[in-house]
């Protein structure tokens, strides 16, 4: 019965950090030029999800590409949004074997780089694709698709996945599933 009980509760979750991935880009502020776009906050239930599980993770990141589609964000930014199945995916499942990973300010600093590095290499892969297929040029590719995506999406990524933490402290011990991630508190 208590498994039973852990599998609904972990589906709410997973919903509701999905619902709170789609809300985000309505109504957190945005900076959007061409393929460039910063939504504050718009990884955190992302990173909260790859906290739980890889289900989870894989689960809002789907869901919260969707998000960006229906919000009628420009295709190239959808694509971005389709990447973070990478990161979510293997950053969940990096934690799932290594959840001592968020005991320790450095190894979490570390592992937030990291991702930051796979994310900021997908989403520039992805805009790249889409460049490529659509026959799009820029004479300021490098400014705008490296420069403006690349190192802003690693900033971002850090940005967001630092709100995540400073969010999933309090709420490890409130929600009672299991967890692959637990942050210290202190």
């Amino acid at each position: 019965m208590k498994t039973q009980h852990n599998k609904v509760l972990s589906m709410t979750i997973t919903a509701m950090l999905c619902a709170i991935g789609i809300m985000i880009p309505q109504v957190a502020p945005r900076f959007v030029m061409g393929p460039i776009s910063f939504t504050l906050a718009s990884h955190v239930s992302i990173f909260i999800a790859m906290f739980i599980s890889p289900v989870t993770a894989i689960a809002v990141a789907i869901v919260t590409t969707l998000g960006f589609l229906i919000n009628g964000f420009a295709p190239e930014i959808v694509l971005r949004a389709a990447s973070h199945l990478i990161f979510a995916a293997l950053g969940s499942f990096l934690l799932q074997k290594n959840g001592g990973i968020m005991q320790s300010m450095k190894k979490a600093t570390v592992f937030s780089l990291l991702i930051a590095v796979v994310h900021a290499v997908s989403e520039v892969t992805a805009v790249a694709i889409f460049y490529q297929i659509t026959g799009v040029t820029s004479s300021s590719f490098f400014k705008m698709v490296i420069i403006g995506v690349g190192a802003g999406t690693l900033i971002h990524s850090m940005i967001d996945f630092t709100i995540a933490v400073l969010v999933w402290k309090p709420l490890q011990h409130i929600i009672m599933i299991p967890a692959s991630a637990k942050v210290r508190v202190k």
